[in-house]
């Protein structure tokens, strides 16, 4: 691993159903270190209605807070986080038509140093949690343009099974032996 003044931040992302969470668990166990959670799932679990304007700002500043206990924690260098609060901007966006303003002032003073970018190639699993089944592309073109905006360092992670793992343990391995 290498060794740098402060931690590398690898921000796994995508739509819905696309094993985020599930692929940061794996690849904190691969590299030895820790992943901070989505904190949106949580939040939404206790929740009786539908998400409001002021849940996705208390989204937002819960996912910041949890990121920068855990980045607090983390060894080797490295941290793996499950999503990151682009999630806030592009939810806010598609159900309220924009976005709170301290997320859009705070995206670009909090850059990942990689993202990887799960595919929609795995099948769809239900989960109270997840809304769009129908509208994976849609996501999935939102979340290039939010990266590209950014002007993100991102790898696409295709696969089903091991080599959706495998990719991505090489994506992160190319990133750190060029880094």
């Amino acid at each position: 691993m290498i060794k740098t003044s402060q931690i590398i931040k690898i921000a796994i992302v995508g739509p819905e159903s696309t094993g985020k969470s599930t692929m940061s668990a794996y690849l904190a166990r691969h590299y030895d270190t820790i992943w901070v959670p989505e904190y949106a799932r949580g939040y939404c679990e206790k929740l009786t209605a539908p998400p409001t304007w002021q849940d996705e700002i208390n989204m937002f500043y819960g996912q910041i807070a949890l990121e920068d206990e855990m980045t607090a924690q983390a060894y080797n260098d490295l941290l793996i986080c499950d999503t990151t609060f682009i999630t806030v901007k592009i939810w806010s966006d598609e159900m309220f038509g924009s976005s709170p303003k301290d997320v859009l002032d705070e995206l670009p003073k909090r850059p990942y140093d990689l993202y990887l970018l799960l595919d929609i190639d795995m099948p769809w699993e239900d989960d109270p949690l997840r809304d769009f089944p129908h509208m994976r592309e849609h996501f999935m073109e939102v979340w290039y343009k939010e990266l590209d905006s950014l002007k993100a360092n991102y790898v696409l992670i295709s696969g089903i099974g091991q080599a959706r793992y495998d990719n991505a343990v090489k994506a992160v391995d190319d990133f750190l032996s060029n880094s």
